[in-house]
């Protein structure tokens, strides 16, 4: 039994928040569903939208249990010798946005603690009027 065959228009029809498709390895997933579990925010997947994502997908390096998701999420293969018509430009910019969110969520790893840890003294202070 052949798979269905997504063209790069369809891809790209399905690159929202509410319908989401991603081409990985030649292969097309609709991870739609998947969108709110996901580990690393919806922002990372939206900004692969309508473009191969294999490579973001590779370079986080994913667990064997999120490979394993991957069959459940299948749409159908990419169109043979089907090109991706992205800038390089686009290609950079979204790069920029997966730093930017994972760079957001990294800062707030450490000034949240800090904050948290600034405000006790604060409170320390003018509650007890020294430390």
């Amino acid at each position: 039994m052949s798979s269905k065959i997504i063209t790069y228009d369809e891809l790209k029809a399905h690159s929202t928040k509410d319908n989401i498709y991603l081409l990985i390895h030649g292969k097309v997933y609709n991870v739609t569903k998947f969108l709110d579990e996901h580990p690393g925010g919806d922002e990372v997947i939206l900004a692969e939208g309508a473009k191969d994502a294999t490579e973001a997908f590779e370079d986080v390096g994913h667990s064997d249990e999120a490979r394993a998701l991957l069959p459940d999420l299948f749409v159908g293969d990419f169109e043979q010798g089907g090109e991706l018509k992205v800038k390089a430009s686009t290609r950079a910019s979204s790069s920029t946005a997966v730093n930017t969110a994972v760079q957001q969520g990294s800062n707030l790893m450490y000034f949240a603690p800090l904050g948290l840890l600034g405000a006790y003294f604060a409170w320390r202070f003018y509650s007890s009027g020294s430390l």
